[in-house]
């Protein structure tokens, strides 16, 4: 069950709220609403409504983020009863329940058609076929009756309104796993007789290929950053994206000199001033988006990374804006961190890049860092602030 219904504001799930929502999200044809559980398992749902003058309408969509749950036949028994009941209060042309991930695969909900193709033909015939379907009347008659009936499934019932409902084997969960996909592409070839049964097959093999499970191996220094990107991804792209990043190698940091620069500033004090203004006003603009920013510990540079990079902020932002304010008040940042949690010494330069802070045996860049940061998404993790202090603290001794 919900515990959150969403109109235009979340409100406490109940009856009332429902029609609160409902009223609230009326516009003059539609009308919209979310159901969300914030416990486990979580639920996002979203119920949409068509009013008149356009033909009656309701499409109901529904994500519960727990693989696991679907593993059990009696979750799965209660989910097929509850469609059971929908289809029958509600008739449908199609209706579906899957994996999310595999749904992205094989290109939901439209299969490679265009939005007029869709809103003219609608689900005219079986593009797919899912762990659980329900197909209308229609679409019963364009397949025959009686090849719909004589499908091989785990369940083939014929509804009192002339509906089919269909499920392909007991759970859900087991989608991927070789005899799921075996009987996925015998029932779909049933169902289309002119598709090749190998062809079918082969295609239903990769997709359970690119979700197979990849084990995260990164980079040491990067592998707090690295482990929150995949989920900024499709759930079909993830394994994907980590076995990518598994073989991604950040260059090693060029940004340090082996001595001092001599500080060549007339008021060392008054520069240094300068940049805790400039570290504090990035402090000021991000504090809301990146909350760790007042502790510049390496944990709040890992979060700056990935806001950074989440937001391709290299690409979004005016270039001027990102040279003259961005990149400058992110290497003071930068340097302040080195200073706090490292033991370093500013060694200020009148040239900004060349200032520097001294670690342990090395002088470090940060301003020269930031800025090599700021020049692309792609540099945001080749040079990410992470590795840069990973590396002056490995140096540190």
């Amino acid at each position: 069950m919900p515990d959150v219904a969403g109109g235009n504001r979340d409100r406490k799930y109940s009856r009332d709220a429902v029609w609160t929502a409902l009223k609230e999200s009326r516009r003059e044809r539609v009308a919209f609403m979310g159901f969300y559980r914030t416990q486990e398992p979580a639920l996002d749902m979203s119920l949409s409504l068509r009013l008149p003058p356009l033909p009656s309408g309701i499409s109901v969509l529904i994500h519960i983020d727990s693989l696991p749950l679907f593993a059990e036949k009696a979750p799965c028994g209660r989910l097929i009863e509850m469609v059971r009941a929908w289809a029958l209060r509600y008739p449908t042309s199609h209706a579906s329940a899957h994996s999310s991930a595999d749904d992205q695969l094989a290109g939901a909900p439209n299969f490679g058609r265009d939005n007029e193709a869709v809103w003219r033909d609608g689900f005219d015939k079986v593009y797919e076929l899912c762990w659980l379907n329900v197909f209308g009347p229609k679409l019963v008659e364009t397949v025959g009756r009686e090849r719909m009936l004589s499908t091989p499934a785990h369940l083939v019932e014929e509804l009192p309104n002339g509906s089919v409902l269909l499920v392909l084997r007991p759970t859900a969960a087991d989608f991927a796993g070789e005899e799921a996909r075996v009987a996925q592409a015998r029932a779909h070839v049933h169902l289309r007789p002119e598709l090749d049964f190998d062809t079918v097959l082969r295609t239903l093999r990769e997709r359970s290929a690119a979700l197979a499970p990849v084990e995260p191996r990164f980079h040491p220094d990067l592998a707090p950053l690295f482990s929150r990107l995949p989920f900024e991804f499709a759930i079909s792209e993830r394994q994907r994206k980590i076995a990518e990043l598994n073989a991604f190698r950040p260059s090693e940091p060029e940004e340090w000199l082996p001595a001092a620069l001599p500080s060549d500033v007339e008021n060392p004090e008054r520069v240094l001033s300068d940049y805790d203004d400039l570290s504090e006003g990035l402090v000021a603009a991000l504090h809301t988006k990146v909350p760790s920013i007042f502790d510049e510990t390496p944990e709040s540079l890992t979060d700056l990374d990935f806001y950074f990079w989440k937001e391709r902020f290299p690409t979004r932002y005016l270039r001027d804006l990102i040279d003259s304010h961005t990149a400058p008040a992110l290497g003071a940042y930068l340097g302040r961190t080195l200073v706090r949690r490292l033991g370093g010494t500013w060694v200020p330069r009148q040239k900004l890049e060349e200032s520097q802070v001294r670690v342990g045996r090395r002088v470090w860049l940060p301003f020269l860092r930031a800025r090599r940061y700021m020049q692309s998404c792609e540099a945001l993790l080749d040079s990410s602030l992470t590795q840069f202090f990973r590396e002056a603290e490995r140096h540190r001794g």
